[in-house]
Order: C-alpha cells, then structure tokens, then sequence
C-alpha cells in the first residue's frame, strides 16, 4: 500500500493547476504555479519541468518540495510532501505528460509557448487531505 490514496488521483489531471515550494540552500523559498502534477504510482508523483529555474536550482540543491493540489470535482485539497528522485526525458510518463501540456496550451491559447522539458520524478513522503473545521456562519455567535 502506497502513500497515495485513490481519492488524491483527480486531483492530478491537470484541470486546477498546482502550486509548488521549494527551498534553496541558503533557505531562501520559492512558490509557482505548476502545469501538472502526474499520479505515476501509490508512492511517486511526477511534476511538469517546463522553464521554472529557480524551481528546478532550488530542487537540485536540496531535493524536497511541498505541492498543494486540488480535486476539481469535491474542491478538496491536498498538500504533499516530496523528495526529487529522477528526471525522464523520453519513455511513458514523459509522453502522457507531454500530451496533456499541448492539451492545456490549446485549450488556454498558449499552443507552442509551453514545453515540457522533462518529468521530474518525486518520492511521496506524505499526502495530507486538507480539512476545514471553521463553522459555517451562522453558528458563529457575534
């Protein structure tokens, strides 16, 4: 059994994009929005390498980055703990990303801006399901 649960995988098609955090060494942090996260097993995600640089100088510095992904069905969030593990620039799961990266440029008009550089391969350390435990409005006394 992997750290990714079944119910995570919506979020991963590319519908809402992500965020991703990284860190340099020096502990200067670095936030951006990401194209894809792609499920490639229960314990791996791999994450779209188009032209973030800091991003990837950051990842090569020192491997770990949090992603925070939402289900465009349920609006539930999800944050993930990774650790960098490999770059693929040929092979399957570069190819299923790099489908969906023309996909969402026609879709967004931005066709021949993005390429995919490469699927930066990502250990799942953990999976967290964000909860929101405010009360609705009108049981919060004024």
């Amino acid at each position: 059994m992997g750290v990714l649960p079944d119910e995570i995988k919506p979020a991963m098609e590319g519908v809402i994009p992500a965020h991703v955090g990284t860190c340099s060494l020096d502990g200067i942090p670095n936030v951006t929005i990401l194209s894809q996260v792609y499920y490639v097993d229960a314990d791996h995600v791999a994450l779209s390498f188009q032209f973030f640089n800091k991003t990837i100088k950051n990842v090569r510095e020192n491997p770990r980055a949090v992603a925070w992904i939402i289900n465009p069905e349920t609006f539930d969030s999800w944050d993930l703990e990774l650790e960098y593990d490999h770059s693929e620039t040929s092979g399957p799961v570069f190819e299923v990303m790099d489908m969906r990266l023309e996909a969402i440029a026609s879709m967004t008009g931005m066709t021949g801006i993005f390429k995919l550089r490469a699927a930066d391969i990502y250990r799942v350390k953990s999976a967290v399901k964000n909860t929101d435990e405010r009360l609705p409005l009108a049981e919060i006394d004024t």
